[in-house]
């Protein structure tokens, strides 16, 4: 992968010159851009602007998409295409958050939180906020995780003492209400 020299020498001029540029950020956006554009000329069979016989499409411009780095928040192009589709891969599909900020949503969806205080919670920790949609999202892996723990088989070894205790805890029905239920602890 090579940076275009004018986009280096650009981006090292408003350095010299003091204008503000956040170096870290920026360069982030250009690798990133950069590794698009590299992907995208391997999936289309040619470079930008290149004519050549085993391209299978062509470059229909371009949409925004905003991503969230530790870096900051940085802007690229994501190339459409005529024909066919193209997500590069590295990004994932309608990822915007980190990992530490998915498992602060799927907690505070656990105790009981609404969705809109789930966005609420998300900007207050330095966020761009969160769609209803996407917690629901997030949260629809933690239930089959869930879901798979608790029908899991468990006669594959002899368990010689078992003994119960129950709690009430509160949960998210089916329904997305929160009530108490009775949870039977075997042990």
């Amino acid at each position: 992968m090579t940076l275009p020299q004018s986009a280096v020498s650009d981006l090292l001029d408003a350095l010299r010159a003091g204008e503000g540029v956040d170096l870290v950020r920026e360069s982030v956006r250009m690798v990133l851009q950069e590794l698009i554009e590299t992907e995208a000329a391997q999936v289309i069979g040619a470079a930008r602007y290149e004519r050549a016989p085993g391209r299978t499409t062509e470059r229909n411009g371009s949409r925004p998409k905003l991503l969230t780095t530790k870096g900051g928040d940085v802007t690229v192009a994501v190339p459409k295409l005529r024909q066919g589709s193209f997500f590069p891969s590295v990004l994932e599909p309608r990822r915007r958050i980190d990992q530490a900020l998915y498992a602060v949503v799927m907690q505070a969806y656990v105790h009981g939180m609404s969705t809109r205080s789930v966005d609420d919670l998300v900007v207050a920790l330095g966020g761009t906020g969160i769609s209803k949609s996407e917690v629901s999202r997030i949260c629809a892996g933690l239930d089959e995780a869930i879901g798979a723990f608790r029908t899991r088989r468990l006669d594959h070894a002899r368990f010689p003492y078992v003994y119960l205790d129950a709690t009430y805890l509160h949960v998210r029905t089916e329904a997305a209400m929160v009530v108490s239920k009775a949870v039977v602890v075997a042990t």
